[in-house]
């Protein structure tokens, strides 16, 4: 299952832009469990702001701003 996110989410922009790899969606964005351990998705269930530029894992990739 596709985390409910994945269309909205900046990072398939960094993704289509090649500017991340694959595998951040891949193991976070579409594995059954991925979006429990994506501090992302955890932020957005709970409305709290988080930048474009914050991985799935809560790194922040500074490239990408």
């Amino acid at each position: 299952m596709v985390c409910k996110w994945y269309y909205v989410c900046p990072l398939r922009q960094h993704e289509k832009n090649g500017k991340i790899d694959v595998h951040w969606a891949e193991q976070y964005c579409k594995s059954s469990d991925g979006p429990k351990k994506c501090i992302r998705y955890k932020l957005a269930e709970d409305s709290v702001y988080h930048p474009d530029n914050m991985l799935p894992d809560g790194s922040i990739d500074k490239a990408l701003s």
